[in-house]
């Protein structure tokens, strides 16, 4: 039997969470009203439904005649600085760099945008940074010969990304940029989770707009722990698998699973 189809309203509903979660509109605050209903194509009371849905459960403050903005939660950031005190979720760097780095050689890159930009809160609390400091902001599209794979967009400290730009990012995975301007790297800090495509994601990935994305954000660091880079990434499951070989190590009473060895495929 096939699944009836979720509520419009609904399916904009998830999409603006996940964009809540993620701090898209930290310092902008969220679209008006018809800047959503040109975004996904529907009338005003479908908006406004989701914005209420979304309301409702404490994630954003509406005042009349003013900007709807997100409501910060009160716990502390998690660990996206990548300074989580159990280490959870970090991939073994050297199989994590040496498949990222075969992943950008067998796929094609097309640059949609590179830009110094000032950072925002989010970013400059990930890199580590003053808010308003100089960053380079890329956004790419690589492929296979079956189409679009994954959207990818990266930070990193203008005193580093002065060494590469459009050109550079068009031939090279970033990671080996980064070493050719003097990096050393020296770990990473990713998680893998599930989002929803919003328009943007689902026209450059060629799926529908509430198509489940894998979700990717990774920090990398250098030798002397400082970030140098910061992912968002969001790939087609369809097009990209990411697997784990697994081991059991401890005490017969307390043994855990940990990583071996990391290995990304795509179609």
């Amino acid at each position: 039997m096939s699944q009836m189809p979720l509520p419009k309203y609904h399916q904009i509903y998830l999409v603006l969470r996940e964009q809540l979660d993620e701090g898209r509109f930290a310092d902008s605050g969220l679209p008006g009203e018809l800047a959503l209903m040109a975004q996904f194509g529907v009338a005003r009371v479908t908006v406004r439904r989701a914005l209420e849905q979304l309301a409702g459960e404490g994630l954003i403050s509406r005042t009349p005649g003013r900007r709807t903005r997100p409501v910060v939660p009160a716990a502390a950031n998690d660990a996206r600085s990548g300074n989580g005190a159990d280490g959870m979720a970090r991939a073994n760097l050297r199989g994590l760099l040496e498949n990222l780095v075969t992943m950008g050689l067998r796929t094609s890159v097309k640059v949609l945008d590179v830009a110094t930009i000032t950072a925002s809160t989010q970013v400059a609390d990930a890199l580590r940074l003053t808010l308003g400091d100089p960053v380079q902001k890329a956004v790419r599209v690589r492929s296979t010969r079956e189409g679009p794979l994954s959207h990818i967009t990266t930070y990193v400290p203008a005193d580093i990304a002065r060494e590469f730009g459009r050109r550079e990012l068009a031939k090279k995975p970033i990671l080996m940029l980064l070493e050719e301007s003097g990096v050393k790297v020296g770990r990473a800090h990713q998680t893998i989770s599930a989002r929803l495509a919003d328009n943007v994601l689902a026209q450059h990935l060629e799926v529908a707009v509430g198509s489940a994305l894998l979700a990717v954000r990774r920090l990398v660091f250098d030798d002397a722990e400082r970030p140098v880079q910061w992912l968002h990434g969001f790939y087609r499951p369809d097009r990209y698998t990411y697997e784990m070989q697994l081991s059991r190590v401890g005490e017969i009473d307390a043994k855990v699973w940990v990583s071996n060895d990391l290995s990304a495929q795509f179609n």
